[in-house]
Parts: C-alpha cells; sequence; structure tokens
C-alpha cells in the first residue's frame, strides 16, 4: 500500500504538490479577505487586490522552491521568471476583480460564495500559465 501511494505520488508529483500549495495559496487569499472585509472597512474591490497581491508573493515563492523546482543560473533568468509569473498572475488577478465585481458589487451575488467559485478558475489558470509559461523546464538536448 506505501509503496503505490508513493508511486503515484512520484509520477504526479507536480500536480499533487500546485495543488496543496494552490490551496494554501487559495487560504491566504481568502483569509487575508475575509479579515480586510470583517475586521476592517475595507470594501470588495480593494480588498480583493490586496488579499491577490499577499496570495501571489507567497505562490511564486512555494511555487518556485517546491512546485516547479526553478533554478535560476542568471539574475537576468531571475528577473525574467518573476516578471513571467507577476504578469500571468496579474491577469488571473484582473479577472479576479472582475469576477468580484460582476458578480458581488452588480449582481449582489454572496461575496464569499463568489470569491471561492473565482479561486477555482484562478488555480487552474494560474498552473497552466506557471507549467508553460513561467517555469518552463530546459531541456539540455534542444537545439533551441
Amino acid at each position: 500500500m506505501i509503496n503505490t501511494i508513493l508511486k503515484f505520488y512520484r509520477t504526479h508529483k507536480e500536480p499533487i504538490l500546485y495543488l496543496f500549495f494552490g490551496g494554501l495559496t487559495t487560504l491566504v487569499n481568502l483569509i487575508s479577505y475575509f479579515l480586510m472585509t470583517r475586521l476592517f472597512p475595507i470594501s470588495e474591490i480593494p480588498a480583493t487586490i490586496i488579499a491577490w497581491l499577499l496570495s501571489v508573493v507567497f505562490a511564486y515563492i512555494t511555487n518556485k522552491i517546491w512546485v516547479f523546482e526553478s533554478k535560476c543560473t542568471s539574475i537576468a533568468q531571475l528577473i525574467k521568471e518573476i516578471v513571467s509569473f507577476f504578469g500571468a498572475r496579474t491577469f488571473s488577478g484582473v479577472l479576479d476583480v472582475g469576477i468580484m465585481y460582476l458578480f458581488v458589487s452588480v449582481l449582489h451575488y454572496p461575496d464569499m460564495l463568489i470569491k471561492i467559485l473565482s479561486n477555482i478558475i484562478v488555480i487552474i489558470l494560474n498552473y497552466l500559465f506557471s507549467k508553460f509559461f513561467v517555469f518552463q523546464k530546459k531541456h539540455k538536448n534542444s537545439s533551441f
């Protein structure tokens, strides 16, 4: 049984770690949002932006170190990686704000329900962006 679990983990390590750290990133986002809107007089949109910023910093660190195991060999590569990561997350952050504005501010749906649903969409997009654009594995035999 243990060997089967370990084999499954080794085979699917990246998506498992992404889901784990994506879940923690979502918690950072949701808890930050909740605290700002419930304990402080901050409205939905500014709270969403601040929660997004906190969760993106957390996500970059965890994705770089544990999920995609990025090993930058130069400052230029590191800068490119950070800019790519924050650029992709800016897109999904704008989408999150747009969803919150439309469904909460305009249509008056419950904010925490929409925040959770929006985060599901954002997690999927962020994984795809990170895997295919930000933390691409470099192949040693590649002619590029």
